[in-house]
């Protein structure tokens, strides 16, 4: 039984880990990391296009990264998982202080 929990929490992490290998990606979810941000302040921190932004937004929503919720005609998007948050912040620690 403990041999299955294993292998069910490695695939877990390898598929969150997967989603998070794209540079956009990560740096979409390190800016996340500290709060909730539209797409549009995304586009601007990430100096990527909106249309670029949307796309990996929508991918990691689908995903479970992320969640989303619709403030009059902007969309505010925030990490989903607390697990999500602290691996952020552990990259974030080991590469960029």
């Amino acid at each position: 039984m403990i041999a299955d929990q294993m292998v069910e929490k490695s695939e877990e992490a390898s598929r969150i880990l997967k989603l998070m290998s794209h540079p956009q990606r990560l740096m979409i979810l390190c800016l996340l990391a500290d709060g909730e941000m539209t797409v549009g302040q995304l586009e601007e921190k990430c100096k990527a296009s909106q249309s670029a932004v949307s796309q990996f937004l929508t991918r990691m929503r689908i995903e479970g990264l992320l969640e989303s919720r619709r403030e009059g005609s902007f969309i505010h998007y925030r990490v989903s998982d607390p697990k999500i948050i602290k691996i952020v912040k552990s990259l974030n620690k080991i590469f960029c202080e």
